[in-house]
């Protein structure tokens, strides 16, 4: 039984809150937002690192590819490790590796080295996140639980919305040597934290004996060559590329041996029993589908900025980080709403609001800027917390004791992965309608057009002061470079647009969440 939980009739009763339970949680809580910051921390700022590095443009994307591969790997298996291990054992040694796996990123002199250094910064790091997600069911009574989540759920989305802002200010101000060495100093102080507090379960380490060494393989090379699909299908034309189909392969072989191992094994390395819960099931599938809009925007919002407006790393940070501010305000509030209204209802407002915050960006032109992202931003970080918060407890909150360790695993793995596929789905609808809408647009933009006539004649006329011969030249490049910016914008329309559409579906899924009992939850781990 967890340490602090009294025993009553026969009856686990709620445990305790201490001073001593809270600083070791928050010390949970914040290397769990350590190990999500350093997915997108780096994003901003790989120009610089391959400059420093001297890498290859194909090379570069391995340093964000090698961490999200180990990571997936990693944050399903913590389930098991966490039960053989108990958090205290397991969180320790993660935050210890983590930052170990910091500071050699910081000592990297070539490509190969990094993305090495960060495969093992992934795999070690992603034992941190479940494991702080399932405390904090086994710790808290019942009655804190929506506070507590407020706090986690905003971790979860603050983390990865606020990476590239982060990235941005401590490259500009200093070197890109700091994304990993800032890790260092609370790496190890969450370590000691750890060790010395943490006393929410106990450890069987009989489990180990029985660890099943052939599911760890499938999983492995299932969940690594899904997320390499994902990850570099569009970069390499998907199947037109001959490494994209063997790893494709390999997912299924991967699935197939994992998937018989779960069904088969006395004890398999990671249970899908928790799928027989209906809300644990819906509220996976929730999540998966909230990390795809999370991650995708995420991404999109700094994308636009960069190719469109032409913004810095720290211009984009600025920009973006309403996001998370917004994040900040509303996270007390969805915490008391949780407690006084149905999940469900939280749920599907914060659903109507991400539609709402998606379709404001349908009218974007490429003047757009901070005032004009400021409005769908803040509605976009409040909306986010109103999902987050009221999923993580109908999914997680009536588990039994024995399955939340487990449970978190899958349940962060869900919302990866959903990010992965929605980095996917958006990079190739982009591409595509941007070449579609270039294609159009060339067709528009000929000489018996007015309008093109008298464009190109006042451009040639501006640059012949200083061009000469050469300013219509010039001026024709000028019209083609206008093109190519337009198209690019119109094509972020749809893809925005595309995400109301996706949102709206994801919508009707929460009619199959079923309302939690008052006093249903996780009672003290055992």
């Amino acid at each position: 039984m967890a340490a602090g939980a009294a025993v009553v009739g026969g009856v686990a009763a709620e445990p305790q809150i201490t001073t001593r339970r809270l600083i070791a949680f928050l010390a949970l809580i914040f290397g769990m937002f350590m190990a999500i910051l350093d997915i997108q921390i780096v994003s901003s700022s790989l120009s610089e690192i391959q400059a420093g590095l001297s890498a290859s443009s194909d090379e570069i994307s391995w340093v964000q590819t090698a961490y999200l591969i180990a990571e997936v790997v990693m944050i399903p298996l913590s389930g098991f490790l966490a039960r053989a291990m108990s958090t205290r054992y397991l969180f320790a040694m993660s935050a210890a590796g983590f930052t170990v796996a910091s500071l050699l990123c910081a000592t990297a002199t070539s490509i190969n080295e990094m993305i090495f250094y960060r495969a093992v910064q992934g795999f070690i790091g992603g034992g941190m996140i479940p494991t702080a997600f399932a405390a904090a069911y086994t710790i808290f009574p019942k009655r804190y639980q929506p506070p507590v989540m407020a706090l986690v759920g905003l971790v979860v989305t603050l983390a990865p919305t606020i990476g590239p802002t982060v990235g941005g200010y401590l490259t500009d101000a200093l070197s890109w040597h700091w994304l990993f060495l800032i890790n260092v100093p609370p790496g190890i102080a969450a370590t000691l934290l750890c060790w010395f507090l943490v006393d929410f379960d106990k450890p069987e380490f009989s489990l180990l004996k029985q660890f099943d060494a052939f599911g760890l393989l499938g999983m492995a090379v299932f969940l690594g060559s899904l997320e390499y699909v994902l990850e570099e299908g569009e970069r390499d034309d998907w199947f037109q590329s001959q490494t994209i189909v063997v790893f494709s392969m390999l997912v299924v072989l991967g699935a197939l041996l994992f998937f018989y191992r779960a069904f088969t094994a006395a004890q398999p390395v990671v249970d899908l029993k928790a799928y027989r819960d209906r809300n644990f099931a819906v509220g996976s599938v929730l999540t998966f589908m909230l990390g795809t809009v999370l991650y995708g925007l995420t991404y999109l919002y700094p994308l636009f900025l960069a190719q469109v407006r032409g913004f810095n790393a720290l211009q984009i940070g600025e920009t973006v980080f309403v996001t998370g501010g917004a994040m900040f305000v509303f996270a007390p509030i969805v915490g008391i709403l949780g407690r006084k209204l149905d999940p469900r209802l939280v749920i599907g407002t914060g659903f109507v609001c991400l539609i709402i915050s998606s379709l404001e960006l349908l009218p974007i032109t490429k003047d757009w800027g901070f005032d004009q992202l400021l409005w769908p931003q803040l509605l976009r970080g409040a909306a986010l917390m109103m999902c987050m918060v009221p999923i993580n407890i109908v999914a997680l909150g009536t588990l039994p004791p024995s399955q939340l360790k487990n449970a978190s695993g899958l349940f962060n793995l869900m919302r990866n992965l959903g990010g992965a596929v929605g980095l996917a789905v958006i990079n190739t609808v982009l591409n595509s309608r941007w070449d579609m809408h270039m294609a159009r647009l060339r067709d528009s933009v000929t000489w018996s057009r007015p309008g093109v006539v008298d464009t190109l004649a006042k451009m040639t006329a501006g640059f012949e002061a200083t061009l000469g011969s050469n300013a219509e030249l010039a001026a024709a490049k000028e019209v083609a470079k206008m093109v190519r910016q337009q198209a690019l914008v119109m094509a972020f329309s749809d893809v925005f647009f595309g995400v109301s559409i996706f949102l709206c579906a994801t919508t009707l899924l929460v009619f199959l969440v079923r309302r939690p009992k008052p006093g249903a939850g996780a009672a003290p781990a055992h």
